[in-house]
């Protein structure tokens, strides 16, 4: 398919729905150059699918390193006592500062 078809292809209407959901007011020198974007977009697309893709497995993600998980570890402590031993100041279990504004 050649870009100028795929450009013919690109209407006044499809230009509009595409800014609108871009959000993008487009005036008649953009809308052209969207159209002429859009276009080498499609064409370049068109050109993939020319490719023989037979005997090649779907990527689902460019490397393949697995996903590693941590064991889940539950347990009724809340970490508070370990926390609070990197306070500077502590007072009944919880984090002092100093006061931010005068009374």
């Amino acid at each position: 398919m050649s870009d100028d078809r795929v450009i013919k292809e690109i209407d006044d209407e499809t230009i509009d729905n595409v800014s609108i959901l871009a959000k993008l007011e487009l005036d008649a020198e953009e809308r052209e150059t969207a159209r002429c974007d859009l276009g080498r977009m499609l064409a370049y697309i068109e050109k993939m699918n020319e490719l023989d893709t037979d005997g090649v497995e779907p990527l689902s993600h460019p490397n393949s390193v697995p996903n590693v998980f941590r064991e889940d570890d539950p347990s009724d402590r809340d970490g508070t006592e370990d926390s609070l031993k990197n306070a500077p100041l502590a007072k009944d279990g919880m984090y002092q500062v100093p006061p931010t504004f005068d009374r």
